[in-house]
């Protein structure tokens, strides 16, 4: 699972156990009965995979590195050996997911006569030049529903500051919640991306952010950047997007002396000049997609995916199997794959396809799923009807209390209700796990809805399910191995996530969107 992003400046369930009666729309076809093939999903063949997948030979799967080769061939052969083909027209499971790592960038910015250093009064992780007589003040930079801190003004083309926060009433509520509670404009670790993708959004060449509290953050993170001779990953894609630089109060202050106290929008004359240069070197790597075609409903898909990566080898040349993180994710995914094949070729496969998506570059910011979801699916999103994601479901939360045979549910309401209350009448006909929503709580301070594959999706207004069993304190290190698993657990989550899937891709109609992205 991707840690928390902090790379915005380049650069991302209170428990409700209700039972219901299974409905008859949440039923696959009467007689087939889908539990004979959620059987074939055992703890043994599990850990047979996960002893190969998250060994020593794989390296830690780290993105684009030797190991990673290893883990997407791995997969390639359980496909090829399975009889389940590429989704690519041209038959090559690979789907080439260009990667660049940006370099440690030089340079500074000068604001009139005055210089500022980066590293030291600007911090930014990409290239960035130019000169500009004008800035345009967009106060916050936010906008929701009829509030806007744009209006009316031209942001096209040009340098625009934007402060850390949200505006407050008279009444001393936040404008946007309208209560006393802040929104996710204020939320340390989203508003920055929110912010400087709309600015973006809006035509913006370059973002100027002013944000006391990040920017030490930030600085950590460049100093040992630059330290170690390591830059950020991204798509190559993004390599030419508009930059972002993040400001100290004395460079925000050179600029605007009186940013902290006003917070109408303008534009200012300004002599600024930018001279930060950066150089990225190409990262090789991949997704593996396979795709069982559905018998009554072909071009309708369900997505069940994984990520393949892991974190490599530490600097002391330990290696980060990464046997939870997310081997059992990406293991399930195959013995989900074997039961739908021995459905078809009894006769009874899937009314709607299939996909099998395992993504690279997740621990580097959800990179595979975006280059799938945003820039070139391999199978239209418009047809796709829903994501179950896996990320992590061999291990216990050490923090949890209550029965060790659950899984951790997130996002399965935030786009659909038929989708929760299939997903909940599916667990007590056929696993009785006890679904905990803890982690779906919109004030979790984890955020875990927003760091792994499946938030991709979701943006796009598919419906999805995260399957998750919480952090533990192997997390991230190389003590997360394969004799850690709890296999019956993982046995028991992997057929969960094929009942649900199951039912998804058999229902008459495909889960109904009724929210809203936020």
């Amino acid at each position: 699972m991707k840690q928390i992003a902090i790379l915005a400046l380049g650069l991302a369930l209170s428990c409700n156990t209700s039972q219901k009666t299974v409905s008859e729309k949440a039923q696959g076809p009467k007689s087939i009965d889908p539990v004979t093939y959620a059987q074939t999903i055992t703890e043994e063949e599990l850990k047979d995979h996960l002893y190969v997948y998250a060994s020593d030979d794989f390296e830690g799967r780290e993105t684009g590195k030797p190991g990673q080769k290893k883990a997407v061939e791995y997969l390639k052969s359980q496909y090829e050996a399975l009889g389940i083909p590429a989704a690519k027209e041209d038959g090559d499971y690979f789907q080439k997911v260009p990667l660049e790592v940006s370099k440690v960038p030089e340079g500074n910015m000068m604001i009139g006569d005055d210089t500022f250093s980066l590293g030291e009064d600007i911090l930014t992780f990409s290239a960035a030049e130019g000169e500009f007589q004008e800035i345009v003040y967009v106060g916050y930079g936010i906008e929701e529903g009829t509030y806007s801190d744009y209006g009316s003004l031209d942001v096209s083309g040009k340098l625009v500051l934007i402060k850390a926060g949200e505006p407050i009433d008279q009444n001393g509520n936040y404008s946007i919640s309208g209560t006393p509670e802040k929104s996710v404009w204020s939320n340390m670790s989203e508003a920055m991306q929110k912010k400087t993708e709309l600015a973006a959004a809006k035509g913006a060449k370059g973002v100027l952010y002013y944000d006391t509290t990040n920017f030490p953050r930030f600085k950590r993170y460049f100093e040992y950047m630059k330290t170690n001779n390591s830059g950020k990953m991204q798509l190559a894609e993004d390599s030419n997007d508009n930059y972002v630089i993040l400001l100290n109060e004395q460079s925000a202050m050179s600029l605007k002396n009186d940013i902290d106290t006003d917070h109408m929008p303008k534009s200012i004359a300004a002599d600024v000049k930018l001279a930060i240069t950066s150089g990225n070197d190409q990262v090789d790597s991949e997704n593996v997609v396979a795709v069982l075609k559905g018998t009554e409903k072909p071009n309708e898909y369900v997505v069940v995916s994984s990520h393949l990566d892991h974190i490599g080898i530490t600097a002391d040349g330990k290696i980060n199997n990464g046997a939870d993180d997310d081997g059992s994710g990406s293991v399930a995914l195959l013995e989900i794959a074997e039961a739908f094949k021995k459905a078809a070729e009894a006769g009874e496969g899937p009314k709607r396809s299939i996909v099998f998506l395992h993504v690279t570059g997740e621990e580097k910011g959800l990179l595979g799923s975006r280059y799938y979801t945003d820039i070139n699916p391999v199978l239209p999103l418009s047809r796709t009807v829903a994501n179950l994601n896996i990320d992590m479901i061999g291990r216990i939360d050490p923090k949890r209390d209550g029965d060790r045979n659950y899984v951790y549910l997130i996002g399965s309401d935030k786009l659909s209700t038929e989708l929760h209350e299939l997903s909940e009448e599916v667990n007590q006909k056929y696993a009785n796990l006890e679904l905990d929503y803890t982690y779906n709580d919109e004030n979790d301070p984890n955020r875990f809805y927003y760091r792994s594959d499946h938030y991709n999706f979701a943006k796009n207004n598919i419906p999805i399910i995260f399957y998750f069993n919480g952090t533990h304190d192997d997390y991230h290190r190389p003590s997360d191995t394969p004799d850690k698993i709890n296999y019956d657990l993982l046995q028991n989550r992997t057929r969960l996530i094929f009942h649900t899937a199951w039912e998804v891709a058999n229902r008459e109609n495909k889960v109904v969107v009724d929210k809203a992205t936020k």
